[in-house]
């Protein structure tokens, strides 16, 4: 009996383990000893072990530029994220009316359910030189000439902050829940300030929620696709579209995959480190 209540977690987690390890281990594997061949333009590659591939992106300022304006997206997508996010779970969490949360926590999910084409499409017709916003904008008389906003960094970050609202509202949400408001009243009773409240009582509380769903978005941002494509257009470029560029247009496929491998590689770095410094921090609240 005690030889298989100690098997049984190991069977339990079996399926799991498989599905990683065939899903994403292996083919991270590959792509690592892909990205150490040689580019060959009549055989795509060849067999080789070399890290001439990563020379070349780190020697190269306009891939380091690609990258560096990759993080920076992310990072400030992820920080207007937090900051839109927090007062909308507050709401959400403290709301009193059982029908109206369900409501606008379905309103909330809704856009998870469309796929990331037909969410981008609807922000082209929105910040299109015809589209919605110019329109209101030159009916009120604000602008007399459309204003470019579409195929700029500005459009790719509004509707990246649009696409990873939802999570980062879902993770504080989930996480406010499990506060008790007593905490709240009983530091306004004792006289702080609402700010106070929130900065000395509420935001230890609630950093488990910040740190989830940050990294959640950060992640998600770092890895966009279809977003900097279609709305930043041919001009702005980030590093899953130009991975995507390698593979289908030049098909340098040891590149791509060095490229691909560095990216995943500082998405882990970041979350690794953001890790680390949460855990400090706790530890000296």
């Amino acid at each position: 009996m005690r030889d298989d209540a100690g098997l049984r977690p190991f069977s339990l987690l079996s399926p799991a383990v498989l599905v990683i390890t065939i899903g994403l281990l292996l083919p991270m594997t590959m792509m690592f000893r892909f990205s150490l061949n040689r580019y060959s333009a009549n055989e795509l590659m060849t067999q080789a072990l070399t890290l001439s591939n990563y020379a070349r992106f780190f020697g190269d300022a306009f891939y380091l530029g690609i990258l560096a304006k990759t993080i920076a997206v992310a990072l400030a997508s992820t920080v207007v994220a937090l900051v839109l996010g927090v007062p909308a779970a507050y709401f959400l969490a403290r709301l009193s009316t059982p029908r109206l949360k369900s409501a606008l926590i379905l309103m909330t999910v809704v856009p998870l359910l469309m796929g990331n084409s037909v969410r981008t499409a609807g922000w082209m017709v929105l910040l299109g030189d015809r589209g919605l916003c110019n329109a209101i904008l030159i009916f009120l008389g604000i602008r007399e000439e459309p204003l470019r906003i579409l195929y700029t960094g500005k459009a790719v970050l509004i509707a990246l902050v649009a696409a990873i609202l939802p999570y980062m509202i879902i993770s504080l949400q989930s996480v406010l829940e499990g506060i008790e408001r007593v905490y709240e009243e009983a530091a306004l009773t004792l006289g702080a300030h609402p700010a106070t409240m929130f900065r000395r009582v509420l935001l230890p509380m609630l950093m488990p929620g910040i740190f989830s769903g940050s990294l959640l978005c950060f992640i998600l941002a770092m890895n966009a696709y279809a977003t900097p494509l279609l709305i930043g257009g041919p001009t702005f470029q980030m590093m899953a579209p130009l991975v995507y560029q390698q593979l289908t247009k030049v098909f340098d496929w040891p590149f791509a995959s060095s490229m691909a491998f560095v990216l995943m590689a500082v998405t882990l770095a970041s979350v690794v480190l953001s890790s680390v410094f949460i855990q400090n921090r706790y530890g000296r609240l």
